[in-house]
């Protein structure tokens, strides 16, 4: 049990590692990610919405008969924290693009945040079964990392904490996630991780499908289509991967 534990949070870490590394990767062409970043909103709008239909809501469905009353409150959270946020915080001229950027934040980070928890059941069942798992999942930790960071400065953060904020949302949860849920993996069952798995997904289609794409519609750039279909392409290699 011990060892299971220690590999696990080894590969939370990997898992973290490379998403630190699309975060510095896309920091040190920020010149280039900035220029391009309507493809990067795009490109994530796809992986997202194609991530969430084709492999979460099909498994927290699978392990929750009332997995789609998640789904429906996760989207509705965001949806309301995103009117908050438009209402009461990014209401100056000022601020009034931070949205952008934080809604993303809180739905990449709280997915992240359940990769730690998979990732503590995976090897709580045994190493084969948590190898197999963690190889699928690290695949999309990269750009996990790169459009957190961009959609991050596209909103008007400095490039230090749009760095900052970034490694904390899209990296330094998932081990976290490890760390927090280890101790008790073995209680949570099935339904309850179904639960968690579709409001993810009810988040993550709000970031993609109502927050994202039609932010980059209002600023038409030629291959917008084609970044938002390598983003669905990417999606369903990472999910080929992992079946």
């Amino acid at each position: 049990m011990q060892q299971n534990f220690w590999i696990a949070f080894a590969a939370s870490l990997i898992a973290a590692i490379v998403t630190t590394s699309g975060i510095l990767a896309i920091r040190r062409f920020e010149g280039w990610a900035r220029r391009n970043i309507t493809y990067f909103a795009c490109f994530a709008a796809g992986v997202l919405i194609s991530v969430s239909f084709l492999h979460i809501i099909p498994t927290s469905f699978a392990m929750n008969p009332q997995a789609s009353a998640y789904l429906l409150a996760g989207y509705l959270f965001m949806l309301v924290f995103n009117r908050f946020l438009t209402a009461y915080v990014c209401d100056k001229p000022e601020t009034a693009e931070y949205a952008l950027g934080l809604i993303p934040l809180i739905g990449i980070g709280f997915h992240s945040f359940l990769d730690g928890i998979v990732y503590s059941v995976g090897f709580n069942i045994n190493i084969l079964t948590g190898v197999l798992v963690a190889t699928g999942m690290v695949l999309h930790e990269f750009p996990e990392g790169v459009v957190t960071y961009t959609l991050l400065l596209r909103s008007g953060f400095s490039e230090r904490r749009s760095f900052l904020l970034a490694l904390v949302a899209a990296a330094v949860t998932t081990p976290l996630g490890t760390l927090a849920s280890y101790s008790f993996v073995s209680q949570i069952n099935q339904p309850s991780l179904g639960a968690l798995l579709a409001t993810s997904a009810g988040a993550l289609i709000y970031v993609g499908a109502t927050h994202l794409l039609p932010r980059a519609e209002r600023e038409p750039r030629r291959f917008s289509l084609v970044a938002l279909a390598a983003g669905v392409f990417v999606a369903l290699g990472i999910i080929v991967s992992r079946g």
